[in-house]
C-alpha cells in the first residue's frame, strides 16, 4: 500500500517540475493527490499519468495568488477524499524580467510576491484548518537557496520573495507544533528545471551558476521530490521549522553560520 496509504495531499504546482515528481511519488506511496495549477494541461497529464501507474489524483485549476482558489483546492481534497494531510505548498514563478533593484519594475515585484509569497500564504490559510480537522499534517513551503545567500544572477523580487517563506515557515512551525502540525521548508538548489533553463538563458549564465555548486551539476526535479517526501513522511516526525537544504552543496559553501 506504500507508506501514504490513507493520506490525501495537495501539491501546487503540479502541472510539472518539482510539482509533478512530487505528485506521482505520493501517489506511489499511496497518497490520494490533489494536483494544483494553473496549466490545466499539465495537470492534467500528471493526474493521468497517477492514474496509469494505479493511484488515485484529481487536478483542479488554481491560480495560489487568488484566496478562493486556495480555499477551493482545500475543500476539493475534504469533499473528494474526506480529509486533508499533506499540503506541498510548491508554486513558483521566476519572472524572465526580475533582476536587481534598479531593473525590477514594480509589476514584476508584486506579481513575483502574490505568487510565491502570498501564494504560500493562502494555501497555509485555508490548508492549515484542514489539517487541524483531520488531527494534524504536514505542510512543506518551497522555499530556495537564494533565500540564504545572494544569487550570482540578480533575480531580486524571486529572491525577497522566497526569504518571506522561510520566515513564515519558522513562525507557522511554532505556532502550530502543538497541534500535530509539522511546517518545514524545502530549499532547492539549482535545478535543471524548464523555469530554471528558460531564465538561465544562455551558457555563460548557466556555467556562472553552476560554479559555485560543489556537487558541479544542476539537480533534478525528481530529487526534491524525495526529499519532499521525507519531510512530509513520519520519517520526519521530530523536524519541524526546519530549511531543508537540498542543493548540491551551494549554502555549505558559501553561507557563514550565525
Amino acid at each position: 500500500m506504500g507508506e501514504f496509504a490513507d493520506k490525501v495531499a495537495v501539491v501546487t504546482g503540479g502541472a510539472s517540475g518539482i510539482g509533478r515528481e512530487t505528485a506521482l511519488l505520493f501517489a506511489a506511496e499511496g497518497a490520494a493527490v490533489v494536483v494544483a495549477d494553473i496549466a490545466d494541461a499539465g495537470a492534467g497529464e500528471t493526474t493521468a499519468l497517477i492514474e496509469q501507474a494505479g493511484g488515485r489524483a484529481i487536478s483542479l485549476h488554481a491560480d495560489v495568488s487568488q484566496a478562493a482558489d486556495c480555499e477551493r483546492m482545500v475543500a476539493a481534497a475534504e469533499a473528494t477524499y474526506g480529509r486533508l494531510d499533506i499540503l506541498f505548498n510548491n508554486a513558483g514563478i521566476m519572472h524572465p524580467g526580475d533582476g536587481g533593484a534598479a531593473e525590477t519594475t514594480e509589476e514584476i515585484w508584486d506579481l513575483t510576491m502574490a505568487i510565491n509569497l502570498k501564494g504560500v500564504f493562502f494555501g497555509c490559510k485555508y490548508g492549515i484548518a484542514a489539517l487541524q480537522r483531520a488531527g494534524g499534517g504536514v505542510v512543506i513551503n518551497t522555499a530556495s537557496f537564494v533565500a540564504q545567500l545572494g544569487a550570482a544572477t540578480p533575480q531580486l523580487a524571486y529572491t525577497a520573495s522566497k526569504g518571506g517563506v522561510l520566515a513564515m515557515t519558522r513562525e507557522l512551525a511554532v505556532i502550530h507544533a502543538r497541534q500535530n502540525i509539522r511546517v518545514n521548508a524545502l530549499c532547492p538548489g539549482p535545478l535543471q528545471t524548464k523555469m530554471l533553463m528558460d531564465y538561465l538563458d544562455t551558457d555563460e549564465k548557466k556555467q556562472r551558476r553552476l560554479v559555485h555548486v560543489p556537487l558541479g551539476r544542476f539537480g533534478l526535479a525528481a530529487e526534491m521530490a524525495q526529499a519532499a517526501l521525507y519531510l512530509a513522511s513520519d520519517r520526519s516526525s521530530y523536524v519541524t521549522g526546519a530549511t531543508f537544504n537540498v542543493d548540491g552543496g551551494i549554502t555549505a559553501a558559501y553561507v557563514t553560520p550565525e
